[in-house]
């Protein structure tokens, strides 16, 4: 079995976008497949999660973040999404910008807002979510505290 850390970013890319920095957060833009829609062609609400999880990862889980230990151990303790407009396929890619709403020791949450291709960063977003993320040592199946280092990180995505 190969260590999933060894893998290198190139390999591990979703997609080519890798986000930027933002004063609203970390913005970038997630392609949205075929099968992502429902037969209304809009997201579908489940499809809609994983796109924001797959937002989350260039964004953490990079080589160059300093949060790359949650790569190793990270769950999803709680997650709410409120749709306030439509996005279709041919919206796509989605803009989702990302900011830390709450920092605490061992957990973390996700604040996103999710707008359709083109749309102003400071325009009503479509979509308006969190995910409490929690830091986890997979060995020995608890939480495990955060480095200085990554809370630095994810405080600087607050807003104030």
């Amino acid at each position: 079995m190969t260590d999933p850390i060894a893998v290198t970013d190139a390999e591990r890319r979703l997609f080519d976008d890798g986000g930027r920095r933002t004063d609203s957060g970390y913005v970038v833009s997630v392609p949205v497949r075929w099968s992502d829609m429902d037969v209304y062609q809009h997201i579908n609400h489940a499809r809609m999660v994983t796109l924001l999880e797959e937002a989350r990862i260039p964004w953490l889980f990079y080589d160059d973040k300093p949060t790359v230990l949650l790569r190793k151990g990270c769950l999803v303790a709680d997650l709410h999404v409120k749709y306030q407009g439509q996005i279709r396929h041919d919206e796509s890619p989605i803009s989702v910008t990302m900011h830390v709403e709450r920092l605490r020791a061992v957990d973390f949450t996700v604040g996103y807002e999710v707008r359709p291709r083109g749309a102003d960063l400071d325009s009503k977003p479509a979509v308006v979510a969190s995910t409490q993320l929690v830091s986890f040592d997979i060995d020995t199946q608890r939480p495990r505290r955060m480095t200085a280092e990554e809370k630095a990180y994810l405080a600087s995505f607050q807003r104030s």
